[in-house]
């Protein structure tokens, strides 16, 4: 069994592609393996593009498919697939134990975290909701405060600069109403925070040796809970029909987002820094924004284009502190 410390998952990441983020091995320290500069950069478009444009497809998938439905079947399928694979690799079976860590991290990444943004992604746009799970870095300052850490007086700043910020985002508007629906933007925020518990939980779980057979675990079990609770909220007792673009954005979740999105994102942890690869979180909202604003007709208000500013820079502060991003430049272009 392994109980090697995993990674925190970088900030801003998708709660639904960032799913191997909390729980693969730090593969890098001390890896023979190389890559080129152009194998990089692929890499590193992969995770940024693919991982960025998940909300989207989320987004359409959950117009005519019931979300935690919808979330049971990608998980379901994927980890089935990734778990079929590893063992077919030579992986070790695993053990009772590391079922019972990969239950617990499972159920609060994916059942809560992924949950959340699923549901979310009825009531709030795909490009406002990727910045409210931004909030991550801010919920793990406020959790190692409440493990008696301290942490620096720069990140305290951080996190109540981005605070402000989503409380800008949902603050009501000349007309009395808030810039992003308050119940689905709670959701986001809760959904965050059992990401961040997870992830600290997963730091020190003894898990399977294997990272890709962990998340594959992972994976089902989320993917099981998923679907109780899709039976169990009545999601399949009305007479549903899935449209053709809801059920591509399904394939392409299962396809792109969780399997080739994993393995580049498990490839890139081999040949690059972690901190380099770490840099996919800052893009990825960037990448939502945009893209539900050329492909799904969302309009942002200037309140809600301000408190995004805000929240990002917020995130920036707590990433960033003591000297993270020049590392985090430097990083990216070093070809080992």
């Amino acid at each position: 069994m392994s109980s090697t410390p995993r990674p925190i998952p970088s900030p801003n990441a998708d709660l639904n592609a960032k799913l191997a983020v909390a729980t693969a091995e730090t593969a890098s320290g001390g890896s023979t393996a190389s890559a080129t500069k152009w194998q990089l950069i692929a890499g590193f478009l992969v995770i940024y593009l693919v991982w960025g444009s998940t909300y989207l497809a989320i987004h359409w998938g959950v117009e005519t498919i019931p979300p935690f439905g919808m979330g049971a079947a990608r998980f379901l399928v994927a980890g089935s697939m990734l778990y079929s694979w590893c063992i077919i690799r030579g992986a070790k079976k695993p053990t009772k134990s590391q079922w019972k860590s990969s239950a617990v991290i499972g159920a609060l990444l994916l059942f809560v975290g992924n949950g959340a943004v699923s549901w979310a992604s009825q009531r709030v746009p795909s490009g406002l909701a990727s910045v409210l799970v931004a909030t991550v870095p801010l919920w793990l300052v406020l959790c190692e405060l409440w493990q008696g850490k301290r942490p620096e007086f720069i990140k305290l700043i951080g996190v109540l600069i981005g605070l402000a910020g989503v409380a800008l985002l949902v603050m009501p508007t000349g007309a009395a109403t808030a810039t992003v629906d308050p119940a689905g933007a709670v959701v986001l925020a809760l959904g965050s925070l059992s990401w961040t518990v997870g992830s600290l939980y997963s730091r020190t779980a003894r898990q399977a040796d294997s990272p890709a057979l962990a998340i594959a675990m992972q994976m089902l079990v989320g993917g099981s809970l998923l679907l109780l609770l899709s039976l169990a909220s009545g999601e399949w007792t009305q007479t549903l029909h899935i449209s053709a673009r809801s059920a591509a954005s399904l394939l392409y979740l299962i396809v792109f987002g969780s399997l080739i999105g994993f393995s580049t994102y498990m490839w890139l942890l081999k040949v690059a820094s972690p901190t380099a690869v770490g840099t996919y979180a800052y893009v990825n909202p960037a990448v939502a924004v945009l893209l539900g604003v050329l492909f799904a007709g969302e309009r942002l208000p200037a309140q809600a284009v301000a408190a995004m500013t805000v929240i990002l820079g917020g995130v920036a502060m707590v990433s960033v502190a003591g000297g993270g991003a020049k590392r985090m430049v430097k990083a990216v272009w070093r070809v080992r």
